[in-house]
C-alpha cells in the first residue's frame, strides 16, 4: 500500500453527540501517535439535529487527516457506519461508538491483533456496565445469532471492532439495504478474534435505542442473517400438527369410550386460540422475509451524502481547510 495512505482508520459513527465529542476528540488524539501511522479519523455524522455537525466541521487533529461525512437524513448505525468504511482507506479499519463507553485507548489492542493475521478482531465488553435487563437480552441475542450463522462470539453488540483490507474491501461489494456488519464481516473472515475491552457508563448525553429500537434491530438482525427462523418456524408448525393429531385421535378414543363431554369444547377453545396465535406468528415472520424482498428490488439507497469534509493534520492554531463537497447515493 502507498505511503500516502493511513495504516489504520478510526471510522466512528455520530448521532447527536455534541456533549461528548469533545472529549471524545481528545481521546483519539491521545491514542493516535501508539498506532501505526499515519491514521485518518472518520467520522460520520447520521443526520444529527443538534451541533454535532458544526463540532465535526470544524474539528482539525494534530496527529491524523480527519473525514467528516455528512448525511442527509438520518439513517440509522449501520447504514452509517457503511458510509464510513467506504470513505476509509486504511489498511486496518476500526469502528467505534461516539458516546466513550469503550474508550479509545482500547484501540491498539484491536490493531495489534490483525497485524498478526487475524481478519476480523471483536470487542467483548465482558465487564459490561449496563442493566441487567439489558445484558440478558444481549446474552440472549448473541446466543441466538451464534446459533444461526455457526459464529459463535460472547458480544455480536460492540461496535469497537477492527477489520482487515480485504474484509472491508468485501464488505463494500455487498448491495443489500439491510444488514449486520459483525456478522457480514465474519462471512468473508479467515480467522476471528476476540478482544476483552473495557466498558464504562454513559456519562454525557442519551443512549438512542430505546426498547422498541432494540426490538425492532434485533428482529432485523434475525431475519436479515439467516433464513433459519423459518426452518424453525416449519419444524415447530410439523410438531405442532402431529401434537393436533395425537389429540384429535385421544379425544376420539375417549368419545367412545366414555362418551360426549359439554365441558371438553373450552379446551377445544383454548387449544385452538394456541394454534392461530402459531400461524398468526409463523405468517408475520415470513411477512418480514417478503419485506425485505420488496426493500431490496426497490433498490433505494441506504443513505445519502450531503458532503464529505477533509483535512490534513496540522499544527495547534491554523484555520480550518476548505471543504470539499459532492453527493453519493450510498
Amino acid at each position: 500500500m502507498p505511503d500516502s495512505l493511513p495504516a489504520v482508520s478510526i471510522v466512528v459513527p455520530v448521532y447527536n453527540e455534541e456533549q461528548v465529542l469533545p472529549a471524545l476528540f481528545e481521546e483519539l488524539e491521545r491514542v493516535a501517535p501508539a498506532l501505526p501511522q499515519p491514521v485518518e479519523f472518520v467520522f460520520v455524522d447520521d443526520g444529527s439535529t443538534d451541533g454535532s455537525g458544526e463540532i465535526l466541521a470544524g474539528f482539525r487533529s494534530q496527529v491524523a487527516v480527519v473525514k467528516v461525512v455528512e448525511l442527509v437524513v438520518n439513517a440509522g448505525q449501520h447504514p452509517a457506519v457503511m458510509a464510513g468504511l467506504r470513505a476509509a482507506d486504511g489498511n486496518v479499519v476500526v469502528t467505534l461508538d461516539a458516546d466513550l463507553q469503550n474508550p479509545p485507548s482500547e484501540i491498539p489492542k484491536l490493531v495489534e491483533k490483525v497485524r498478526e493475521g487475524y481478519d476480523v478482531v471483536a470487542g467483548w465488553r465482558r465487564h459490561r456496565h449496563d442493566r441487567l435487563s439489558r445484558r440478558l437480552a444481549s446474552w440472549l441475542m448473541n446466543r441466538l445469532v451464534g446459533a444461526t450463522t455457526g459464529h459463535h462470539l460472547h458480544d455480536y453488540g460492540c461496535m469497537l471492532r477492527a477489520y482487515s483490507r480485504p474484509v472491508v474491501d468485501a464488505i463494500k461489494q455487498c448491495p443489500e439495504r439491510h444488514t449486520f456488519l459483525p456478522v457480514l464481516a465474519n462471512a468473508f473472515a479467515k480467522r476471528v478474534a476476540e478482544v476483552e475491552v473495557s466498558h464504562a457508563e454513559r456519562s454525557r448525553g442519551a443512549t438512542k435505542y430505546s426498547w422498541s429500537k432494540l426490538w425492532r434491530l434485533n428482529l432485523d438482525l434475525l431475519t436479515g442473517i439467516s433464513t433459519l427462523p423459518l426452518h424453525w418456524v416449519s419444524l415447530g408448525g410439523l410438531f405442532v400438527a402431529l401434537i393436533s393429531l395425537f389429540f384429535a385421535v385421544l379425544l376420539m378414543v375417549r368419545r367412545i369410550i366414555v362418551g360426549p363431554e359439554v365441558e371438553g369444547v373450552f379446551t377445544l377453545f383454548a387449544i385452538l386460540f394456541f394454534f392461530i396465535g402459531a400461524q398468526i406468528f409463523a405468517t408475520g415472520l415470513i411477512a418480514e422475509y417478503l419485506t425485505r424482498i420488496y426493500d431490496e428490488v426497490r433498490r433505494r439507497p441506504q443513505y445519502l451524502i450531503h458532503r464529505v469534509v477533509q483535512h490534513s493534520p496540522t499544527a495547534a492554531g491554523e484555520g480550518p481547510s476548505t471543504p470539499g463537497s459532492h453527493y453519493d447515493r450510498g
